[in-house]
């Protein structure tokens, strides 16, 4: 592994405490949010050189943001429970006060007129935003080594991906440049960066967060949701941005799980008539890095040892989830990202009087999309064409429907499931990236989950005994059972701990 000082808390330093932590000190007066700010945009000033975790960092405004937290506290304000404490927002979130590109060059320089409801949600609980996170082009990849920005690199070791979409989040995390942030998961891409940096990220109920200004990648899929580097952490940070919105007609009008009083709970350490599902059909035996496997059967064990059962459970279809994915989610795209059309805003080439619209629409399509999102808007036109729609499209989701059967059938018989969060650890910069197959591939856990429309988390198990790199445990819960994710993976990290 190459050397890396870059996931070692600095010292005494401000930046190596936890969101929870820092909330309690600010609450206290013993430390001021302007403090704990300043302090984390001089950690990224100092490493994101080479980790390149933000695409865009907005100091003043951070500032101006903890000054006001600050001052709210001080007048005896009713604040939030992270009053005052920072967070990274990847950049696919609009914001009125920073540039929001979603990791494309047809939104180089975009500023958005409105905040998304997770920005002005963040801002009305008074956490200063430090700035946007790097991920892949519009969310479409697992490595963030599709962001037109450059990639970001994992903080355990600089030659490898920290995951995507959402690597640059989950890098800030782990480089301590922030002590939490907001992903979002389409299809594994809080969960997945998560456990290759060893954080903690979740994918709450499809609809339990507000989509009102995240840039759409496939709208039936996406989800944003916290990360953090403890349980506690990320379940104040969720309790912070889910919740009913109007603005978005697939929000859920349901109270929010209890997630921080399940975290608490969890803490405790006792799972005792709790039962756990391991899906046959996810073959550790030939489809996981064997060090990944060693920790996940670890896992289990620790698991057991705190009173859990583990029972087999059976989802068949599950085999056919990257398929049906890869077919949804394209289709998807090739409707959401027709509306970058050069005309309204954006990138505009060729705009010049001599050509017609349509020519600049093709030279600035062709400009300002990378090569993943082309291939992606190429297969979901085709899927989507007349004499294909059914044959491709409309199959696809009937294996969904099936997917969901199938784990309504699970849920009969357990109350979480678990397995690998990925199937191997970390993977090198450019090793999979001639291979779409590959890389899709590395989604083959987490897809389910998505196309369910169910919640999941990964909650870090350590290091793999093959490779020294983090592993993630993917739990995953029914919808609106949110406050189960935080239970299990409260109780394994209090396990763990040390």
């Amino acid at each position: 592994m190459a050397d890396s000082n870059f996931t070692n808390a600095p010292g005494d330093s401000l930046v190596s405490l936890g969101a929870a932590e820092l909330a309690e000190k600010i609450a206290a007066r013993e430390v001021s949010s302007e403090e704990v700010t300043r302090a984390h945009l001089d950690r990224i000033s100092e490493v994101d050189g080479e980790i390149n975790a933000f695409l865009h960092v907005g100091g003043d405004e951070a500032l101006a943001a903890a000054r006001a937290a600050d001052a709210a506290a001080a007048a005896g304000e009713a604040v939030g429970p992270l009053n005052g404490v920072p967070v990274a927002l990847k950049d696919v979130f609009t914001t009125t006060d920073a540039p929001t590109t979603a990791g494309s060059k047809i939104l180089e320089g975009y500023q958005s007129p409105y905040d998304a409801t997770v920005t002005a949600r963040l801002r009305t609980a008074g956490l200063p935003i430090l700035g946007k996170t790097n991920l892949d082009e519009f969310a479409m990849g697992s490595s963030t080594e599709n962001s037109a920005y450059g990639p970001t690199r994992n903080p355990h070791d600089l030659s490898r991906t920290p995951g995507g979409s959402g690597g640059g989040s989950a890098a800030a995390l782990a480089s301590f440049q922030a002590p939490l942030a907001i992903g979002t998961d389409t299809g594994g891409s809080i969960r997945q960066p998560a456990a290759l940096t060893g954080t903690v990220g979740v994918k709450p109920t499809y609809g339990g967060v507000s989509r009102y200004g995240l840039i759409a990648c496939a709208s039936s899929l996406d989800q944003g949701g916290p990360c953090g580097r403890t349980v506690l952490d990320t379940a104040l940070l969720h309790e912070a941005i889910a919740g009913h919105d109007a603005r978005d007609s697939t929000s859920l009008d349901a109270a929010v799980p209890g997630v921080v009083a399940a975290a608490r709970e969890g803490a405790r350490g006792d799972l005792s008539g709790v039962r756990v599902g391991v899906v046959k059909e996810f073959d550790l035996a030939t489809g996981a890095q064997p060090g990944v496997r060693e920790r996940f059967e670890a896992s289990l064990e620790v698991l057991k040892e705190r009173g859990a059962e583990i029972v087999d459970v059976s989802c068949p279809n599950f085999v056919h989830a990257t398929a049906a994915y890869y077919l949804i989610l394209p289709s998807e795209v090739s409707s959401n990202l027709a509306r970058f059309d050069a005309m309204r805003y954006g990138l505009r080439v060729d705009d010049d009087g001599k050509h017609s619209a349509e020519q600049v629409m093709a030279a600035t399509r062709d400009a300002g999309f990378g090569a993943e999102v082309k291939r992606r808007i190429m297969i979901g036109t085709y899927a989507l064409s007349a004499g294909y729609y059914d044959a491709y499209y409309g199959s696809a989701q009937k294996v969904r429907t099936l997917i969901a059967r199938d784990f309504e059938a699970a849920y009969e018989k357990v109350d979480i499931i678990v397995s690998p969060a990925t199937p191997s650890t970390a993977f090198g910069l450019g090793e999979k990236v001639d291979d779409p197959l590959a890389m899709y591939l590395f989604d083959l856990f987490t897809l389910p989950l998505n196309l369910a429309g169910h919640c999941g988390m990964s909650v870090p198990v350590g290091t793999a005994s093959d490779t020294g790199l983090p592993v993630g445990l993917q739990i995953m819960a029914p919808p609106q059972a949110d406050d189960r994710l935080y239970r299990v993976g409260a109780t394994f990290e209090a396990a763990t701990a040390g």
